[in-house]
């Protein structure tokens, strides 16, 4: 019986002279198979022993140990690809590989920004504000600093907030009329100071559709440059770039109010989210909540008795 190194020498071959694999491909081929041989060894079996319970409890081993599911997905690509080798050269009937499910990726949570690196940010706007050395310059950070205070207050997404019509501003500049996925609208309140530093903006608008406006084909302000300028005042503000974006501060909204005890059924209708699903990413946030509650209120978290 041909044992399991055999078995992936003979595959390796078949990889590199019919398929023409790389060198590279065929190193992590044999890296991977390697450590699988290993792992059927302790077990007391080979490649041509070898079940689906086995290949499964491999993976889960690998999971337990950390690995990511995008490297699970590639090592159980490997598997197969060497379980349809030795069925295809009938060196064994059946594959085991062939009803494994590939790994799901891991969603992980999103970045954010604490509530202190918010307030820094703003801070660095408006100080762009009285700071600017000419009429443009004041301008220019006067929309920066509105476009700040939108997307913050309401979590919109920075497609909804570049693209807002003047038509969108309600009731004195109370509430903002959104459009979003699927033209589904939302009506979302404004706070205070967004509110005051919408009123101050409005009177400085050109005419037209939009609430802010530029000279390109879509006749309101890229995407592009907004997220720019947030990158340049990040860095004014003394916080690393990578760590800000316009998602970056939607998902700061939806934090800070489920951290405020906020309930997830109305961040999800503030964040515009069709199905509650999308916006459970924010569990951990309330994991972490009920985990303080509990440690707070419970009549036996650190109570002595009497």
């Amino acid at each position: 019986m041909a044992g399991t190194a055999y078995l992936i020498e003979a595959f390796l071959e078949m990889m590199s002279a019919e398929r023409g694999a790389a060198k590279n491909t065929l190193l992590s081929y044999r890296r991977d198979l390697d450590d699988y041989s290993g792992f059927l060894a302790s077990r007391g079996r080979d490649a041509l022993q070898v079940g689906k319970s086995d290949v499964s409890a491999y993976l889960a081993g690998l999971g337990k140990d950390g690995l990511a599911s995008s490297s699970l997905a590639r090592k159980l690509s490997t598997l197969r690809q060497f379980h349809k080798f030795l069925c295809a050269d009938e060196f064994r009937p059946d594959d085991p590989t062939s009803t494994i499910d590939s790994p799901k990726p891991r969603r992980g949570l999103p970045k954010v920004l604490s509530r202190a690196e918010v307030d820094r940010l703003f801070e660095t706007a408006e100080g762009a504000i009285a700071n600017a050395d000419s009429e443009a310059a004041q301008s220019g950070a006067q929309r920066f600093y509105v476009l700040l205070e939108l997307l913050y207050a309401t979590g919109m997404r920075v497609s909804e907030l570049i693209s807002l019509p003047r038509a969108s501003v309600m009731r004195d500049a109370q509430f903002l009329s959104i459009m979003g996925k699927g033209s589904k609208e939302r009506i979302v309140p404004l706070n205070d100071r967004s509110r005051d530093a919408l009123r101050a903006y409005l009177p400085n608008v050109p005419s037209g559709r939009f609430l802010f406006p530029a000279k390109g084909k879509d006749g309101f302000l890229s995407r592009q440059v907004f997220a720019r300028h947030l990158k340049d005042v990040a860095i004014a503000a003394g916080i690393s770039p990578s760590r800000v974006s316009p998602h970056v501060l939607r998902h700061a909204f939806a934090t800070h109010l489920l951290e405020g005890g906020a309930d997830l059924r109305i961040v999800q209708a503030l964040l515009g989210h069709a199905d509650i699903s999308t916006t459970q990413i924010y569990t951990h946030v309330l994991d972490e909540r009920l985990r303080q509650l509990l440690a707070q209120h419970h009549p036996l978290s650190g109570a002595s008795e009497d």
